[in-house]
């Protein structure tokens, strides 16, 4: 992992618009509670489109049963373009996803990424 998890805990800040992480057992590690997008905790390794709770784009889900699983690399492209990133993943010019941020700065997605990895570890 290339990311800096104490840069990145600076940086979710932004992600803390649509998405927190709760531990499995409810405590709030991270965010504000939103349920726009997805909980992020274990995010880091997970098959894309399988929160329980969460309704997905259904390209996102299709993603997710093709097999996408959320490294560090696949979150960084994912981060700066979701919706081309699900039409380049599935090989569909209509496939859509529901994350309209597009982040400016790869380091920072995998800064962000290492955050999220060492919450998910606690």
């Amino acid at each position: 992992m290339t990311g800096d998890a104490a840069k990145g805990e600076k940086a979710f800040i932004q992600c803390a618009t649509c998405h927190s992480v709760v531990s499995p057992s409810g405590e709030m590690l991270a965010g504000r509670g939103l349920k726009v997008g997805p909980n992020l905790y274990g995010m880091p390794g997970r098959h894309a489109g399988i929160v329980e709770g969460f309704r997905y784009s259904k390209s996102m889900t299709a993603a997710g049963e093709a097999g996408l699983v959320w490294d560090e690399e696949q979150v960084s492209v994912y981060a700066q373009d979701p919706t081309g990133f699900l039409r380049g993943y599935l090989d569909d010019p209509k496939a859509r996803g529901l994350m309209t941020y597009n982040a400016k700065d790869p380091q920072e997605v995998k800064d962000i990424y290492a955050y999220i990895a060492k919450l998910s570890e606690e």
